[in-house]
């Protein structure tokens, strides 16, 4: 590792010691020691050997794939052995970057017959990510697949079943789930930091043409610069005209992309997911709206949805919220909410406030109550026997501190989720976003979208991972 980014890493340790930790009781203590930092954020400051090299291809170098090549880039001993894009301006554009002698391709298929690529980075459209995880697990490859793993519910068993004969390193990139923020939500939560969870209010907002999809189309984009023949020859209707907006701004619509709910919604569950060790919900009902941005996009712009999560060995029964507000009024807010009966976790990017709201130990009396309505006899009477019954201490509210835990200036969780998957890779330990994981946070968001097509409530089978009739 060099010099530099050696100190950096220190100095951010250095950072994670001293993080504001208000009200520093025993559930905090664990994931601040400096032991559990440096096994975590300083595991690769030990020499990687050249048998310990990664070599690395990414298959769809839109923005998501350029955001994770940089990312995978700065975990030492990965390096760039291929690239491969529909779309030729982004071959140019990688030749640009890493020079004349990369290797590139609009056929991943001769990415993944090389025997130099050991690993590989999913991240093309929605509609492809099974078929090409698929095809890299039977050629040996460990596959970084974007989120949602799959575009249709019936995608992850096979994915599932692949992975396991593989004997491959699968990861699902929901980033947050290897957030240092998320593990104290997580270890906060279990240590009943808030009492018994009932409720989890989750938000992705956002306020921007960029955060709507609304992405800028190259002026040479057609069918020929975009390889549209192979892009739709996936999708159900493979004798689909040529559309740029399908091939640039496809997040926004259903024949290749997932809209807010797979893209977005996917971020509230696997968070949910992870913090909760839920394995996923029993009911899904979801709707949404045409708001603001009427591009022809035939996937909302304004959605919600409600999940009922039934009582499990893994947690109590708990209702989700997900809100995604693409002309949202907040300016955009990633939050997710945990609600207890003693106080709430908010967790807001990689950052928890936990405030406290106690019940007393008395039952009510008086004030907005009933008790006035009585006769004036009947009052002083019950009121002589609450008071023989119960204390002024056991009528009082009790309060304990809130808690803030801010990650570091400059905490990334991205590279400590590539982080995690190029260790699984050396090491065979487990990655925290495997296919189940992946699955079971994936088919709830693509259930939204069925639900809010059907109008109806989708009916789902946690446990076993499958849709009930």
């Amino acid at each position: 590792m060099k010099k530099g980014n050696s100190t950096s890493r220190r100095h951010f340790l250095q950072q994670i010691g001293a993080t504001s930790l208000v009200a520093a009781s025993s559930p905090l203590s664990s994931l601040a020691a400096q032991e559990k930092a440096e096994e975590r954020i300083l595991h690769y400051e030990r020499p990687v050997s050249a048998n310990d090299t990664i070599r690395l291809g990414v298959i769809g170098y839109g923005v998501q794939g350029h955001f994770d090549l940089n990312t995978a880039l700065k975990v030492p001993g990965v390096e760039l052995a291929g690239i491969c894009d529909l779309y030729t301006g982004r071959l140019e554009n990688a030749k640009e970057k890493f020079g004349n002698e990369l290797y590139t391709t609009r056929n991943y298929k001769e990415l993944l017959n090389r025997k130099d690529i050991d690993a590989v980075i999913i991240a093309t459209h929605d509609v492809w990510h099974s078929r090409i995880t698929l095809e890299a697990l039977a050629k040996g490859k460990h596959v970084y697949c974007e989120k949602p793993m799959v575009y249709k519910i019936s995608q992850g068993y096979p994915v599932i079943a692949a992975a396991k004969k593989a004997g491959k390193v699968l990861q699902v990139g929901s980033q947050r789930v290897s957030s240092i923020g998320y593990a104290k939500a997580k270890e906060l939560l279990a240590a009943g930091e808030i009492g018994k969870l009932n409720m989890v209010n989750a938000v992705y907002d956002r306020q921007s043409s960029i955060g709507a999809w609304e992405y800028t189309i190259p002026k040479d984009a057609d069918a020929m610069t975009t390889d549209w023949e192979r892009f739709v020859a996936v999708t159900a209707t493979p004798k689909m005209p040529f559309d740029a907006k399908k091939f640039f701004w496809w997040r926004a619509f259903k024949e290749v992309g997932t809209g807010v709910a797979g893209d977005l919604f996917i971020h509230l569950l696997s968070g949910t997911h992870f913090i909760t060790n839920s394995k996923g919900p029993k009911s899904i009902y979801s709707t949404g709206q045409f708001s603001y941005w009427k591009d022809g996009r035939n996937l909302p712009d304004v959605m919600s949805g409600v999940m009922q999560y039934p009582d499990s060995p893994e947690h109590a029964a708990f209702q989700l919220t997900l809100q995604v507000n693409f002309i949202s009024g907040t300016g955009g807010q990633e939050v997710i909410r945990l609600v207890g009966s003693e106080g709430i976790i908010d967790v807001i990017g990689n950052n928890i406030t936990v405030k406290h709201s106690l019940m007393p130990e008395a039952p009510g009396f008086g004030g907005y109550d009933s008790l006035f309505t009585f006769s004036k006899a009947m009052q002083d009477d019950m009121q002589k026997d609450y008071d023989a019954k119960w204390t002024a201490d056991q009528r009082k509210r009790p309060t304990k501190e809130d808690i803030v835990f801010k990650a570091p200036t400059g905490y990334d969780d991205h590279l400590d989720h590539f982080t995690n998957f190029f260790d699984s890779i050396r090491t065979g330990k487990p990655v925290v976003e495997n296919a189940e994981f992946g699955f079971r946070a994936a088919a709830p968001a693509l259930a939204c979208n069925a639900s809010f097509l059907s109008k109806n409530i989708v009916h789902w089978d946690p446990v076993n991972m499958k849709l009930v009739q």
